[in-house]
């Protein structure tokens, strides 16, 4: 499988789109809030002769479509705000970049997002005196497994619920039988073979990142990863073991082949603390500021708290995930039966169980030259 052209979230604004299916990711983003704020501080009180007054370039890799993908950068903005007004300082130009693959639906972003991201900015800037241009928007296609970005011109990098998408399957997944993941069920070389790709895709990423932050630079990452050290633990492979069992419910009423589950693999590892931090220190041009770790229940992944509703909720929100992937491997026939089975499955876990999403958030400063 090519993940390129269809590794992507369902794009525009229907009912199973992400746009209207991510709020589990808003609340994400929204946890690691203090983490970005001290980045940015940190970064400005550093950098403080070559930022006042003059650009401030971010980047958002990974940043689908929907109210998200701008989300962040309102907050950088209104935090660099605040920082100059209190030390009476110009505000910098504002250089926002983009990123997802070239299959991501950026026409949403800037016909739908952009406008309220500009509208919410403009009157918080204005009682500065800061001129309509003051912060420039563009689309990066590509994958941020390469280099995306001139040499030294990214000041912050930020990225959530996207590295732990993998580059592509890793090789050597025959035995991994009707699984879709990793899993308890899973043979060690399948384990293995998951590790390997992340330890490569994530030294990778660093390291292209490494050539376009500039000295001082900070980063914050945030990947649905897990606490414990068992990379097949529940706590990290369950929402994929249920999808497998609604897939494995419609083998067994003959909807889809076996041989089409057997040969599925879903592209993503879920980290641990401890081997994001052995990554960054054996690749090694960034310092480790903050390591954090957190999680959110799956039953306060709707919209209200631990309501009843939560296991469609969170349904669609898989679906906009991987829908792409199942259609590329299994057609469109299979999605709405699958994902209505799934439902079912999701609603009784939630009410029989305290499943959670873990997740690791990393702050990073780049080396001095």
């Amino acid at each position: 499988m090519e993940l390129v052209g269809v590794l992507r979230m369902n794009g525009g604004l229907r009912e199973t789109s992400y746009a209207n299916n991510s709020l589990v990711q808003r609340k994400v983003i929204s946890m690691t809030k203090p983490i970005r704020e001290e980045a940015i501080t940190e970064l400005y009180n550093s950098s403080i002769t070559s930022i006042n007054g003059g650009k401030l370039c971010v980047a958002e890799l990974g940043c689908s479509s929907g109210p998200n993908a701008l989300f962040v950068a309102t907050e950088i903005v209104k935090t660099v705000e605040k920082i100059c007004r209190k030390h009476g300082h110009s505000l910098p130009e504002f250089q926002i970049q983009l990123n997802d693959l070239p299959g991501n639906d950026f026409n949403s972003i800037f016909q739908s997002s952009l406008p309220s991201f500009e509208a919410e900015l403009l009157p918080v800037l204005h009682e500065v005196g800061c001129p309509n241009q003051y912060c420039f928007v563009s689309g990066v296609p590509g994958s941020f497994y390469s280099r995306l970005f001139a040499a030294k011109t990214l000041h912050f990098v930020h990225s959530s619920y996207s590295l732990m998408w993998l580059s592509k399957v890793p090789e050597g997944l025959e035995m991994n039988n009707e699984n879709i993941y990793m899993s308890s069920k899973s043979p060690a070389q399948v384990i293995k073979a998951y590790y390997e790709q992340f330890r490569i895709d994530f030294s990778t990423f660093l390291r292209c990142r490494s050539e376009e932050v500039v000295s001082g630079g900070r980063m914050v990452l945030t990947i649905l990863g897990r606490k414990s050290e068992d990379a097949s633990s529940k706590e990290c492979c369950y929402i994929w073991e249920l999808l497998a069992l609604s897939l494995q419910q419609m083998v067994s009423e003959g909807v889809v082949e076996k041989e089409k589950l057997e040969s599925f693999n879903i592209p993503q590892y879920t980290p641990s603390a401890e081997e994001v931090k052995k990554e960054v220190e054996k690749e090694g041009s960034f310092t480790i500021s903050r390591l954090e770790s957190s999680e959110i229940p799956w039953a306060s992944c709707g919209p209200e708290p631990n309501n009843n509703d939560a296991g469609d909720y969170l349904t669609q929100c898989m679906r906009s995930v991987a829908e792409p992937l199942l259609v590329n491997h299994f057609g469109q026939h299979v999605i709405d039966p699958l994902f209505q089975i799934y439902a079912k499955i999701l609603s009784q876990r939630i009410s029989d169980e305290d499943a959670k999403f873990f997740n690791v958030t990393v702050s990073l400063t780049m080396r001095s030259e």
